[in-house]
């Protein structure tokens, strides 16, 4: 039996060309980190055994450049549906600019660089903020502290809560991906016939089915679209 639909949920499924817009940069398109760095060396789990340093040197940077970056108006018009809907965000992106918007309920699917976690069979989670992580740096458990994202090979978090969250929302909101990684692409499918669905970004090879598509910026369409949900009457 499929979970009941709430009238007043909105589910917003976010990816990193939402980021890209307060200046970050992706790690995909032709200008992106995967271009320059390679993933195997920065983003596995193999290539953390071989040179931790390096990675932790990475990751350091890309949290210094999260932390000067800043929530944009989509980031902004996001947080302002909590005015009046039960509003859950489910992100690929691994920055804080949804929560330093003001939302209040967010799914980190990849990981959060705000955060690291200890390097043991039972790994200890520790809010960092925009701090670096020191190669000799160890948490409660003694052992070495890792950026805590999920690096290719790594099981994506919130999976299940995720696809319930949006499979009961009335209204689900896609922006700043091209529904190209999974499992987090997979989401969509979670999405009810009678939801009002809503994708937003720069391009789209395949658009899901029942979702209405506007290509544009994150910052000119999303404002707009809160803007309507907002005024409507109940």
């Amino acid at each position: 039996m499929k979970p009941e639909v709430q009238a007043n949920k909105v589910v917003v499924l976010s990816g990193s060309g939402l980021s890209a817009e307060s200046g970050l940069p992706t790690f995909r398109d032709a200008q992106g980190l995967w271009n320059s760095h390679s993933w195997q060396e920065l983003a596995s789990p193999d290539g953390w055994r071989r040179h931790p340093g390096t990675v932790l040197e990475f990751y350091n940077e890309r949290r210094r450049k999260a932390w000067e970056a800043q929530p944009n108006a989509a980031h902004l018009a996001i947080a302002a549906l909590q005015e009046h809907f039960d509003v859950v965000v489910v992100t690929q992106n691994v920055d804080a600019l949804h929560e330093r918007a003001g939302s209040r309920n967010v799914l980190h699917l990849h990981g959060e660089l705000a955060f690291a976690r200890s390097t043991s069979e039972s790994p200890q989670r520790v809010r960092i903020d925009d701090a670096p992580i020191a190669l000799g740096q160890v948490g409660s458990d003694g052992t070495q502290l890792r950026p805590d994202i999920v690096w290719f090979g790594e099981q994506t978090q919130y999976m299940t809560e995720a696809r319930w969250h949006v499979a009961t929302a009335s209204k689900v909101l896609v922006v700043g991906t091209s529904l190209s990684v999974q499992p987090a692409a997979s989401l969509v499918n979670a999405a009810r016939g009678r939801a009002e669905k809503l994708l937003v970004s720069l391009e789209m090879e395949r658009v899901p089915y029942g979702f209405r598509y506007q290509q544009g910026l994150a910052t000119q369409r999303v404002p707009v679209i809160v803007e309507g949900w907002l005024a409507q009457p109940g």
